[in-house]
């Protein structure tokens, strides 16, 4: 390999530049990876929209965390993988020592170690990343099903949060990748009931492709014609749980009305800073409507999630609809700001 690589660089918003960058050198407990696959993601376009995120990324920074790729060097002291293997890296690792973590929440680890730059010729993984949540892709696996662990274990995450039943009736409010990653997890590993609920049909087709047992059109200049067609299609009772995976104040404000007495909300989809909602209190109180916020994933979710991929039950077929190469990167961003049908892409460095 060369001293220098073409990398991603996020500057700020909208502002994501291709530069040759020194390729990272390797240190102890650490691997370098030649990506073979990057996806993009709703994070990344919200990221590059709003110009950092004040979790993962904070500018000028490599960007992108969704990858799988080759083994290209690797530190002293790693003894789990050789170069040439095919692996899968999460994009954190909890500390396994702090407050949250000893109390088993490790996504809310207080030293939470993320680590970004996929949209690159090669990547570098952090010691901590490499042992305690890197993996080997099965023989049979594509890159692009493996790229998809980290974005399908957030979602394993929030559906194991809600407890859901096989036959419950979960409604999924938007249907960009993460959403439809919902609607398939729902249907094809819990065997739930799914209603998809979008703003355009061709939204809701895709939904269905993936295992959608109904649809609703989503109209927030009317809202109440979405609440009236989700209600009768639940026998007037709305939804067991309803999954907020689109990250606006009004669609928060509408989730309550989407779901039955007793039943659960997931405030999936992350609002931009500063934003504050008005929920009914009468009806969360007296329909004794639990609400709950997802946030990342944990190793032990990256885990199951590649065995979900692994299993088939999960591909990136309807998931992942073009390739791209690495120097359209900034092209590829501003078209999926757009609502022109694509979903995930594959950038191909």
């Amino acid at each position: 390999m060369g001293s220098t690589m073409r990398a991603a660089v996020l500057y700020g918003k909208e502002d994501v530049r291709l530069e040759s960058v020194p390729v990272p050198a390797v240190g102890a407990g650490e691997i370098l990876i030649r990506v073979r696959t990057a996806l993009t993601c709703g994070t990344d376009v919200k990221v590059f929209r709003r110009g950092y995120h004040a979790k993962m990324i904070v500018p000028p920074a490599l960007f992108g965390h969704e990858l799988a790729g080759d083994v290209a060097a690797v530190g002293d002291g790693v003894t789990r993988f050789r170069v040439g293997q095919r692996v899968v890296a999460a994009n954190s690792a909890p500390c396994g020592n702090c407050f949250f973590c000893r109390r088993g929440q490790l996504n809310l680890c207080e030293d939470l170690l993320f680590n970004n730059g996929a949209y690159a010729e090669f990547i570098h993984i952090p010691a901590r990343i490499v042992e305690k949540n890197t993996y080997e892709i099965p023989p049979h696996l594509s890159y692009q099903d493996a790229a998809l662990v980290e974005p399908l274990a957030c979602v394993l995450r929030g559906l194991d949060e809600c407890n859901v039943l096989p036959g419950d009736t979960v409604a999924v409010m938007g249907l960009g990748p993460i959403g439809l990653m919902f609607v398939r997890m729902a249907k094809a590993v819990l065997n739930a009931r799914v209603i998809a609920i979008a703003r355009r049909q061709s939204q809701i087709d895709n939904a269905i492709r993936l295992g959608a047992d109904d649809g609703v059109i989503l109209d927030l200049q009317n809202p109440q014609s979405t609440i009236t067609e989700l209600r009768r299609q639940t026998d007037g009772r709305g939804a067991d749980l309803t999954i907020e995976a689109i990250g606006l104040p009004e669609t928060w404000e509408l989730a309550p009305q989407l779901v039955r007495k007793g039943g659960v909300i997931n405030f999936f989809g992350g609002c931009p800073a500063g934003t504050r909602v008005g929920l009914d209190t009468q009806l969360l109180h007296y329909s004794d409507i639990t609400c709950r916020a997802s946030f990342h994933h944990t190793p032990d979710h990256i885990r199951r999630s590649l065995h979900a991929v692994q299993s088939g039950k999960v591909t990136s077929d309807y998931l992942v609809n073009r390739e791209e190469p690495l120097d359209n990167l900034l092209k590829v961003m501003r078209d999926l700001m757009k609502p022109n049908g694509h979903i995930k892409t594959a950038i191909i460095p």
